[in-house]
């Protein structure tokens, strides 16, 4: 299984970068991580609460939530949420809030 290291720390991920240990995920992991996925500097309050807001989802129903979701629930549109996350909801949201890869669309 492929590793990434960030931050001096070692982490299992799959072959398209998603941590694999769900429990090593830590706010210090997505900092790290953030750079790899096109975000520069330090994660804002805007970021943070979209990443607090998947893990929690993703606590209670064991999916990701879909895009549909995350835009209402958390009162943004599409334009900033790829402003937050160029890489994408489901590249990037999902894999600093250290979820699997999501099955369908995020």
């Amino acid at each position: 299984m492929p590793t990434i290291e960030l931050s001096g720390k070692t982490y299992e991920v799959d072959e398209d970068g998603f941590l694999q240990e769900l429990d090593k995920w830590s706010e210090e992991f997505a900092q790290a991580y953030a750079y790899a996925e096109d975000i520069e500097g330090t994660l804002t309050e805007e970021h943070w609460k979209l990443i607090h807001y998947l893990r929690h989802y993703y606590e209670q129903f064991g999916i990701a939530p879909m895009v549909r979701k995350v835009l209402k629930d958390n009162a943004i549109d599409m334009k900033k949420l790829y402003e937050l996350f160029p890489t994408g909801p489901a590249k990037g949201a999902c894999k600093l809030a250290g979820l699997s890869k999501p099955t369908g669309c995020v």
